[in-house]
């Protein structure tokens, strides 16, 4: 299943000179298969999309940023919604 993540953190939190914004979420997941990452500098916010079938691995993926990011997260799909019988 696709993921798609919005992980904000404070100017205060921000890891620019601190391991970077990929300390936020572990981006060497072999449970989590990254899609696309980008991100909004000024707004300190991360954009993922990523694939799992397990929330228990999600969740290990967003670990490192427990504490000092909020994430959103929303399945997202590049399916269209079938028509009713």
């Amino acid at each position: 299943m696709l993921f798609h993540i919005k992980q904000t953190h404070a100017p205060a939190d921000c890891p620019y000179g601190k391991g970077g914004s990929r300390s936020l979420f572990d981006y060497e997941s072999k449970d989590v298969k990254i899609h696309g990452y980008w991100l909004a500098f000024p707004q300190h916010t991360i954009y993922l999309v990523v694939e799992t079938d397990d929330i228990v691995h999600l969740q290990k993926f967003l670990l490192p940023g427990t504490g000092v990011t909020t994430a959103e997260i929303t399945p997202v799909s590049d399916k269209p919604v079938p028509m009713p019988d």
